[in-house]
Protein backbone atom coordinates (compact mmCIF):
# COMPACT_ATOMS: atom_id res chain seq x y z
CA UNK A 1 0.00 0.00 0.00
CA UNK A 2 2.94 2.57 0.60
CA UNK A 3 4.13 2.32 -3.12
CA UNK A 4 0.52 2.76 -3.81
CA UNK A 5 0.63 5.66 -1.93
CA UNK A 6 3.59 6.88 -3.14
CA UNK A 7 2.44 6.58 -7.09
CA UNK A 8 -0.76 8.54 -6.76
CA UNK A 9 1.15 11.06 -4.34
CA UNK A 10 3.20 11.32 -7.11
CA UNK A 11 1.08 11.83 -9.82
CA UNK A 12 -1.05 14.24 -7.83
CA UNK A 13 2.10 16.65 -7.35
CA UNK A 14 2.96 16.39 -11.42
CA UNK A 15 -0.28 17.35 -12.29
CA UNK A 16 -0.84 20.42 -9.62
CA UNK A 17 2.80 21.57 -9.94
CA UNK A 18 2.24 21.33 -14.18
CA UNK A 19 -1.28 22.84 -13.86
CA UNK A 20 0.21 25.79 -11.84
CA UNK A 21 1.76 26.85 -15.06
CA UNK A 22 -1.14 27.12 -17.02
CA UNK A 23 -1.41 30.66 -15.78
CA UNK A 24 1.64 31.72 -17.42
CA UNK A 25 -0.79 31.58 -20.84
CA UNK A 26 -3.67 32.85 -19.25
CA UNK A 27 -1.78 35.98 -18.13
CA UNK A 28 -0.12 36.04 -21.51
CA UNK A 29 -3.74 35.84 -23.49
CA UNK A 30 -5.40 38.09 -20.92
CA UNK A 31 -2.99 40.82 -21.52
CA UNK A 32 -2.55 40.75 -25.42
CA UNK A 33 -6.70 40.68 -25.33
CA UNK A 34 -6.67 43.89 -23.39
CA UNK A 35 -3.91 46.03 -25.59
CA UNK A 36 -5.37 44.54 -28.29
CA UNK A 37 -8.85 45.83 -27.40
CA UNK A 38 -7.84 49.35 -25.90
CA UNK A 39 -4.51 50.48 -27.74
CA UNK A 40 -5.69 49.25 -31.27
CA UNK A 41 -9.71 48.87 -31.11
CA UNK A 42 -8.92 45.04 -32.68
CA UNK A 43 -10.49 42.92 -30.02
CA UNK A 44 -9.97 39.62 -30.36
CA UNK A 45 -12.28 36.70 -31.15
CA UNK A 46 -10.29 34.07 -29.33
CA UNK A 47 -9.51 35.22 -25.21
CA UNK A 48 -13.08 34.80 -23.61
CA UNK A 49 -12.89 31.18 -24.51
CA UNK A 50 -9.24 30.53 -24.28
CA UNK A 51 -9.71 32.31 -20.54
CA UNK A 52 -12.50 30.47 -19.30
CA UNK A 53 -10.80 27.17 -20.73
CA UNK A 54 -7.65 27.65 -19.11
CA UNK A 55 -8.52 28.84 -16.04
CA UNK A 56 -11.09 26.15 -15.75
CA UNK A 57 -8.28 23.22 -16.49
CA UNK A 58 -6.39 24.80 -14.05
CA UNK A 59 -9.19 24.79 -11.04
CA UNK A 60 -10.10 21.37 -12.26
CA UNK A 61 -6.78 19.48 -12.44
CA UNK A 62 -5.98 21.52 -9.14
CA UNK A 63 -8.35 19.82 -7.29
CA UNK A 64 -6.27 16.29 -6.42
CA UNK A 65 -2.90 18.34 -5.78
CA UNK A 66 -5.27 20.48 -3.31
CA UNK A 67 -6.60 17.67 -1.53
CA UNK A 68 -3.36 16.18 -1.72
CA UNK A 69 -2.20 19.36 -0.05
CA UNK A 70 -4.78 19.30 2.66
CA UNK A 71 -6.09 23.06 1.07
CA UNK A 72 -9.98 21.96 0.55
CA UNK A 73 -11.77 23.58 2.83
CA UNK A 74 -12.52 22.22 6.41
CA UNK A 75 -14.40 23.51 9.76
CA UNK A 76 -11.22 24.32 11.23
CA UNK A 77 -13.17 25.50 14.46
CA UNK A 78 -14.09 22.16 15.09
CA UNK A 79 -11.51 20.18 12.87
CA UNK A 80 -8.58 21.21 16.05
CA UNK A 81 -10.42 20.01 18.63
CA UNK A 82 -10.09 16.18 17.34
CA UNK A 83 -7.25 13.49 18.17
CA UNK A 84 -5.10 12.61 14.55
CA UNK A 85 -7.22 9.10 15.02
CA UNK A 86 -10.70 11.07 15.40
CA UNK A 87 -9.66 13.33 12.00
CA UNK A 88 -8.80 9.80 10.00
CA UNK A 89 -11.91 7.75 11.09
CA UNK A 90 -14.13 10.85 9.91
CA UNK A 91 -12.42 11.61 6.44
CA UNK A 92 -12.60 7.51 5.90
CA UNK A 93 -16.29 7.96 6.73
CA UNK A 94 -16.41 10.86 4.40
CA UNK A 95 -14.22 9.56 1.72
CA UNK A 96 -16.91 6.34 1.27
CA UNK A 97 -19.62 8.72 1.27
CA UNK A 98 -18.06 10.75 -1.48
CA UNK A 99 -16.14 8.21 -3.33
CA UNK A 100 -19.16 6.34 -5.35
CA UNK A 101 -21.16 10.00 -6.27
CA UNK A 102 -17.52 10.98 -7.71
CA UNK A 103 -17.26 7.82 -9.60
CA UNK A 104 -21.04 8.14 -11.25
CA UNK A 105 -19.83 12.01 -12.11
CA UNK A 106 -16.39 10.42 -13.49
CA UNK A 107 -18.43 8.08 -15.71
CA UNK A 108 -21.09 10.31 -16.69
CA UNK A 109 -17.94 13.07 -17.84
CA UNK A 110 -16.52 10.06 -19.50
CA UNK A 111 -20.18 10.04 -21.55
CA UNK A 112 -20.10 13.46 -22.07
CA UNK A 113 -16.87 13.44 -23.90
CA UNK A 114 -17.32 10.98 -25.78
CA UNK A 115 -20.60 12.66 -26.81
CA UNK A 116 -18.79 15.99 -27.54
CA UNK A 117 -16.00 14.55 -29.18
CA UNK A 118 -18.60 12.24 -31.86
CA UNK A 119 -20.31 15.04 -32.65
CA UNK A 120 -17.72 17.40 -33.05
CA UNK A 121 -19.52 19.58 -30.81
CA UNK A 122 -18.60 23.47 -30.78
CA UNK A 123 -18.14 25.44 -27.82
CA UNK A 124 -21.02 27.92 -28.74
CA UNK A 125 -19.58 30.91 -26.70
CA UNK A 126 -17.72 33.35 -29.05
CA UNK A 127 -17.28 33.58 -33.04
CA UNK A 128 -14.55 31.60 -32.41
CA UNK A 129 -16.47 28.48 -31.35
CA UNK A 130 -13.73 26.06 -31.46
CA UNK A 131 -14.74 22.22 -30.72
CA UNK A 132 -15.35 21.37 -27.32
CA UNK A 133 -13.84 18.07 -26.68
CA UNK A 134 -10.22 18.77 -25.39
CA UNK A 135 -12.28 21.14 -22.37
CA UNK A 136 -14.58 18.23 -21.87
CA UNK A 137 -11.57 15.53 -21.44
CA UNK A 138 -9.69 17.51 -19.09
CA UNK A 139 -12.80 17.31 -16.78
CA UNK A 140 -12.77 13.58 -17.02
CA UNK A 141 -9.40 13.75 -16.36
CA UNK A 142 -9.58 15.71 -13.44
CA UNK A 143 -12.15 13.74 -11.72
CA UNK A 144 -10.21 10.89 -12.11
CA UNK A 145 -7.11 12.53 -10.40
CA UNK A 146 -9.52 13.27 -7.57
CA UNK A 147 -10.47 9.87 -7.25
CA UNK A 148 -6.93 8.35 -7.24
CA UNK A 149 -6.41 11.08 -4.25
CA UNK A 150 -9.15 10.22 -2.38
CA UNK A 151 -7.89 6.54 -2.50
CA UNK A 152 -4.38 7.92 -1.31
CA UNK A 153 -6.31 9.75 1.34
CA UNK A 154 -7.95 6.56 2.18
CA UNK A 155 -4.64 4.73 2.04
CA UNK A 156 -3.19 7.17 4.22
CA UNK A 157 -6.05 7.15 7.00
CA UNK A 158 -6.15 3.27 7.09
CA UNK A 159 -2.22 3.39 7.47
CA UNK A 160 -2.38 5.44 10.36
CA UNK A 161 -5.45 3.68 12.09
CA UNK A 162 -3.67 0.50 12.00
CA UNK A 163 -0.21 1.86 13.15
CA UNK A 164 1.79 1.59 9.58
CA UNK A 165 2.17 5.54 9.59
CA UNK A 166 3.20 7.78 12.79
CA UNK A 167 1.40 10.54 11.02
CA UNK A 168 -1.93 11.47 9.76
CA UNK A 169 -2.11 15.18 8.36
CA UNK A 170 1.44 16.31 9.24
CA UNK A 171 2.27 14.44 5.95
CA UNK A 172 6.29 15.96 5.66
CA UNK A 173 6.04 13.88 2.21
CA UNK A 174 2.78 15.74 0.90
CA UNK A 175 4.64 19.58 1.39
Amino acid sequence: MQALLRLIQSISRFSGETTAWLVVPLIFATVYDVVARYAFNAPTQWAYEVGYMVMGTHALLGMAYTLRKSGHIRIDAFARKFSERSKALIDMAGYAIVLPCLCWVTWSLWIYWIGAFRSDELSGQSAWNPVIWPFRLIFFVAFVLLILQIVAELIKAALYLTGRRAFYLDDAEAH
